[in-house]
């Protein structure tokens, strides 16, 4: 193994934690990456890792050496694509952290046009709806839906979605409908498995934004199943267009509160950290953009921008 083969594997190992997931990522045994390790710590004299039997930690060295890598694989990646770049094939593992609905609704037929059109990248998608850490968990992407950014994010913003509130009409034959958005404590809510306990609901009221506090007896982690009580007459959800369409078009749910608007989410790429972005994830980025751009047009607004940072 040469020596940017080496810093490769480190910093792989490094960022995913774990011997056992590198080695299952390559497609080899788990000893082959341990014994890499050991003799790259060999040729540079100092350990780089500890080891225990529940997890893996850098040393003081180990950490100053994964920065070094960090830049060296960057720019020689960078020089390599930009000499190259015209005549490049786009090639080799892109995993794609994606929204379970949206991703399976909207960004699947996308991915499989992707896949037709780039068959030397492989495509591995993950669909879920929890935050993921990107570089521990070695995602080359996700698409987020939110409209809050942590610091520190490395996104690229593909455009925006619309909040509903939405209830049955048999909810709303029994319990009444709210009229104002304060009316919503006397209410059944909705609500996501992290805000059960503490939901707060945003509108917005005479000009300016409002918190409102939700009472909620039913969560859960995923939007269209919130969407499927409120349509089963068990409460208001407040969920994105993309969710609540096809039970709107059914007659199941009606919209309400509607001169109370709420912040639109945005719908973003995200990436692992302030790094080079591969040739073959800007190809998918920009692909990605192209198409969503005309046939989810109702579902997004807005010009992509440009990878930034976003504080």
């Amino acid at each position: 193994m040469n020596r940017l083969e080496a810093m490769n594997l480190f910093v792989r190992v490094a960022e995913r934690g774990s011997f056992s997931a590198v080695a299952e990522q390559l497609g080899v045994a788990r000893s082959v990456v341990t014994r890499q390790i050991a003799a790259l710590e060999t040729h540079l004299g100092v350990k780089l890792m500890a080891r225990s039997t529940r997890r893996l930690t850098l040393t003081s060295a180990g950490a100053a050496y994964l920065e070094k890598c960090r830049v060296i694989l960057n720019l020689v990646e960078a020089a390599e694509t930009n000499v190259a770049e015209e005549h490049l094939t786009p090639r080799g593992n892109l995993r794609i952290g994606l929204p379970l609905t949206f991703g399976l609704k909207r960004l699947l037929p996308v991915l499989l046009d992707f896949a037709q059109r780039y068959p030397e990248i492989r495509l591995d998608m993950d669909y879920t709806d929890r935050r993921l850490n990107l570089i521990e968990e070695g995602f080359d992407l996700s698409i987020r839906i939110t409209d809050r950014l942590e610091p520190g994010d490395i996104v690229r913003k593909l455009g925006s979605c619309r909040l509903l509130v939405v209830a049955s009409p048999d909810y709303l034959a029994r319990h009444g409908r709210p009229q104002h958005p304060a009316e919503l404590k006397h209410h059944e809510c909705l609500t996501y498995t992290t805000d059960a306990h503490h939901a707060t609901w945003l509108f917005r009221v005479d000009g300016r934004l409002e918190r409102v506090d939700v009472r909620s007896r039913i969560s859960a982690n995923n939007g269209e199943a919130l969407v499927e009580a409120a349509a089963a007459g068990l409460g208001i959800a407040l969920q994105p267009d993309f969710i609540a369409e096809p039970y709107l078009a059914a007659g199941k749910v009606e919209v309400l509160l509607e001169p109370f608007s709420q912040p639109d989410p945005g719908i973003y790429v995200v990436l692992p950290g302030n790094r080079y972005v591969p040739y073959r994830v800007r190809v998918f980025i920009d692909f990605l953009a192209a198409q969503l751009k005309g046939s989810v047009a109702h579902s997004l607004a807005g010009p992509a921008s440009n990878v930034a940072r976003t504080a």
